[in-house]
């Protein structure tokens, strides 16, 4: 798995929106047409799109599930791999996202309530379609939309869901998140180095620099948002500053 620069559509309200640290209300982006905006994406050389209901993650209704259809029909024809989360709470929640054709679910809140319930998503549908997202806050994992802190570290569920059949991780730091203030590789490098799947970074992307910071640190790829919609650089420049350095 070669490093990648994976655009986010966060989708609350029907529209693509950017959250200040994930709070409702803290909207610095707010786009018409979340299905236009994934086809920019890939126009740009996306090769992976980063799919969150905001609406599912906070609310814990799915209500954009209808606009993620519309963009898996409209983009895996062109061969891009679609990554979908925010609002799986169960089983059924993610088994109707994998058979209307997204390549990988990503469980959060659902996950740290019941962890048995990847082991069973690995089970049936493989691992590599299963992701879990741990999202850190002064260390400690947050779960339902950021709204609530748990007692854990990421290095602690890394682990444990590393054995529960995993795929990937998803990692943020929402200290950085949201702020265009700039990465902190340590927590990721400290994850990276505890697990033997793929990490997948996010939070604070600023700069091309970041994302080569996050590089170095063994992750297999960084989501960006804020970034890319306050134009701070385009995808095809990240795609490239990438490239260049191989």
């Amino acid at each position: 798995m070669s490093f990648e620069v994976i655009p986010a559509v966060d989708m609350k309200g029907g529209k693509c929106v950017q959250l200040v640290q994930g709070v409702p209300g803290s909207e610095m982006v707010s786009l018409d047409d979340p299905v236009q905006v994934a086809l920019d994406w890939v126009s740009q050389g996306a090769k992976t799109l980063h799919l969150i209901d905001l609406d599912g993650a906070i609310e814990g209704t799915r209500t954009n599930a209808p606009i993620i259809r519309n963009i898996v029909e409209k983009c895996k024809p062109q061969g891009i791999y679609i990554q979908v989360g925010g609002g799986i709470r169960s089983f059924e929640d993610a088994a109707a996202l994998l058979e209307i054709g997204v390549d990988r679910v990503i469980l959060s809140t659902a996950a740290l309530k019941d962890p048995e319930l990847i082991n069973r998503l690995s089970n049936e549908f493989g691992s590599d379609r299963i992701n879990v997202a741990l999202d850190s806050k002064n260390g400690k994992i947050s779960i339902e939309g950021w709204t609530k802190e748990s007692e854990h570290t990421a290095v602690e569920m890394g682990s444990m869901f590393e054995d529960k059949g995993a795929g990937t991780i998803l990692f943020t730091n929402i200290d950085t998140e949201g702020l265009l203030s700039g990465v902190d590789p340590k927590p990721t490098e400290e994850l990276v180095n505890t697990v033997n799947i793929p990490v997948i970074a996010s939070g604070g992307v600023t700069t091309l620099e970041d994302i080569v910071t996050l590089k170095d640190t063994g992750a297999s790829g960084v989501v960006v948002g804020s970034a890319l919609y306050k134009k701070k650089f385009t995808l095809t420049e990240a795609i490239n500053t990438i490239t260049d350095e191989v």
